[in-house]
């Protein structure tokens, strides 16, 4: 591993390559291809969107990625 590695770059880097993947523009495709296409593109912002909002650490050598899958909590009402 080398010594310049920097675990918050790495997650910038996939921020920037989930919003690439969000405003992707489709190419000229149609039918099955299009589905498929587009199905992928979500599945490509789901990973990188991810691993672009981890927590991250480098523990003696290991890289940690905290990634919290919990649901938000519903927005509470003030009582009255």
């Amino acid at each position: 591993m080398p010594d310049e590695f920097d675990p918050d770059a790495m997650v910038a880097r996939f921020r920037e390559r989930a919003e690439a993947v969000k405003t992707r523009p489709l190419p000229p495709i149609a039918g099955p291809e299009r589905q498929r296409f587009i199905k992928q593109q979500q599945t490509d912002y789901m990973d990188y969107a991810m691993i672009g909002d981890a927590e991250v650490a480098l523990e003696d050598g290991v890289l940690v990625l905290r990634v919290d899958l919990r649901p938000a909590a519903p927005p509470s009402t003030p009582a009255g």
